[in-house]
């Protein structure tokens, strides 16, 4: 079976994943507008009568911005928790709420979606309601967490699991310090339910790599506060520290901020 990957946008001001097979697939989060999601599916062949889901991590508005229009017109699942669906109904940006195409999760509860093996779990994030993606598919195993403050002992797991690693790098501390966001803003970010700065990833991720970890995306970069080449050169020399080449020993990428990736294939 091969396997799709797809960013379409990775960043403070929008945020959507594609995970597929040759036939069909499921996004992960839908922060961008729905022309956008449109135009960059068609540009690499993939329909949108095929998506049959959307997963939904927290209800910040870069999460969840074409949700009503994809739940509502477009029929397609909407799957989250509870809370999390009140937020997104509650939500300034969503015009249209979700009705018809309301799905419910419980975290670390396994649900299976055709070929999908997925499980939603707790982050530690500032949303209503926050969770990863750990996502299983004919024995690779992606991991999404897109929005957490600090990697608990839950998260961890689940970053263990993967072979294909979606993570955050949100921020340069240094930039962040001296940038022209207000006190109140720097302190959420930086703080345990706001978002991981670059070298608290790289920490953790050359303390806690494993053999069957293939790729590194890095995502979620802020606009103001980061730039890519920044965050992949922080998470590059901390594994060098331990030994590890990327490109060689496990391929390292940071993911553009408002535009599509390459469309990654795995047998």
């Amino acid at each position: 079976m091969k396997i799709k990957f797809l960013s379409l946008a990775s960043g403070s001001s929008g945020n959507c994943y594609y995970l597929g097979t040759e036939t069909y697939g499921i996004l992960i989060d839908a922060g961008i507008g729905i022309r956008n999601i449109k135009r960059t599916l068609k540009e690499v062949n993939i329909s949108m009568d095929s998506i049959r889901a959307v997963f939904v991590t927290h209800d910040h508005a870069d999460h969840i911005k074409a949700l009503g229009h994809l739940g509502e017109r477009l029929n397609i699942p909407i799957y989250a928790t509870a809370l999390v669906h009140e937020g997104i109904n509650k939500s300034y940006c969503t015009t249209e709420k979700l009705s018809s195409s309301v799905r419910y999760l419980e975290k670390e509860e396994p649900m299976q979606l055709e070929d999908f093996h997925i499980v939603s779990f707790e982050v530690p994030h500032d949303g209503t309601d926050n969770v990863g993606y750990c996502i299983e598919i004919d024995n690779k195993t992606f991991s999404f967490l897109t929005d957490l403050g600090e990697i608990t002992p839950t998260a961890a797991h689940y970053i263990r699991k993967a072979n294909y690693l979606i993570i955050e790098a949100n921020y340069d501390d240094e930039m962040l310090k001296m940038g022209p966001y207000p006190k109140y803003l720097k302190e959420r970010i930086s703080g345990p339910t706001g978002h991981m700065c670059n070298a608290d990833t790289a920490d953790f991720l050359a303390e806690n790599i494993t053999e069957d970890l293939r790729y590194i995306w890095l995502c979620h970069l802020s606009k103001d506060n980061n730039h890519p080449e920044l965050a992949y050169k922080t998470i590059e020399w901390k594994l060098k520290d331990k030994g590890i080449i990327a490109g060689k020993d496990v391929q390292l990428l940071a993911l553009k901020r408002s535009m599509p990736s390459d469309l990654y294939e795995f047998e």
